[in-house]
């Protein structure tokens, strides 16, 4: 048979991705990247086509990853990138053999993610000095992001009129760009409410975009993260912290005090409960220290 040019083939499955899915650029970007990554790797060790490639191949490349260090977070999203493109190919009858299909993912998750305890993320949200424009604007973006488990880059895409003051709830547009609503306390409303008031104008917003820089610009990721670490190093908190620790916050937090899964699912929007169930599994691994830790036979 003769062989079918990979970047052919990834091409068909981006427009997939595009059309069919509904995926956004960047999604599909770092689809495209971890497939050219591995194309390149069967290329150099076997000369293979991608459609001709075998469970011992996959196996190659998932040690090839090992081998380089690779996070096991950045090993299972590249090895999640080559299921749904075989799962592609298999639909499109380019293969009759999922070679990905006896891969496991490494579960690296079961590698507990950084959570704060309720005094700790207090302490986080009563840092800012919110008698200054950006002090109330990092009070306003900590307190959001606590009480909505959004994304990162759910919340650098926020526009003023996202939020609903009157009925606690902010509309975000998540992954593949699918909107939800989600509501947040009164103590977010009250510190946006501030923010929102005087401070965001002092700031000189070039567009309606609810978290601006001190130029006025859209805040960016990064921005964000070095924010949030720069406030956590002021109020002594030693723990490595990142933007998804709010997330992971805003999920086992509720889970401790009776959420539903369902409900939590819906709120991180997560399209599928098994990428919720891991809070589950953080809450109690997190249980089993509290009780060694506290427990008199622990």
């Amino acid at each position: 048979m003769k062989k079918i040019n990979s970047n052919i083939l990834i091409k068909q499955f981006s427009d997939y991705l595009l059309v069919e899915r509904g995926l956004s650029i960047n999604t599909i970007i770092s689809y495209k990247l971890d497939l050219q990554d591995f194309a390149k790797f069967i290329d150099e060790k076997t000369k293979k086509s991608l459609i001709d490639l075998g469970h011992n191949d996959i196996s190659l490349y998932l040690s090839y990853l090992k081998d380089n260090k690779l996070a096991s977070s950045s090993i299972d999203r590249k090895m999640d990138s080559l299921r749904t493109f075989y799962k592609f190919l298999s639909a499109e009858r380019y293969i009759t053999e999922n070679p990905t299909a006896m891969i496991e993912p490494l579960r690296s998750w079961n590698k507990l993610p950084t959570v704060l305890s309720i005094s700790e993320i207090q302490l986080l949200l009563d840092q800012p000095n919110i008698s200054t424009p950006l002090g109330a604007r990092d009070k306003a973006m900590l307190e959001i992001m606590y009480a909505s488990g959004l994304r990162v880059s759910e919340v650098v895409e926020l526009r003023v009129n996202d939020l609903n003051s009157e009925i606690g709830y902010i509309r975000c547009f998540g992954k593949g760009n699918k909107e939800r609503i989600v509501p947040v306390g009164s103590k977010a409303i009250e510190a946006l409410k501030t923010y929102l008031g005087s401070a965001r104008s002092e700031l000189s917003p070039k567009d309606d975009w609810l978290f601006v820089n001190y130029k006025g610009d859209k805040l960016t990721r990064d921005g964000i993260r070095r924010i949030i670490q720069d406030i956590a190093k002021s109020a002594g908190i030693e723990k490595k912290i990142s933007p998804h620790t709010l997330r992971h916050c805003f999920a086992t937090h509720l889970l401790e005090h009776g959420a539903d899964l369902r409900s939590l699912q819906e709120m991180l929007g997560h399209a599928s409960i098994s990428a919720t169930q891991r809070y589950t599994h953080v809450n109690s691994e997190r249980l089993k220290k509290i009780h060694s830790e506290f427990h008199p036979r622990g």
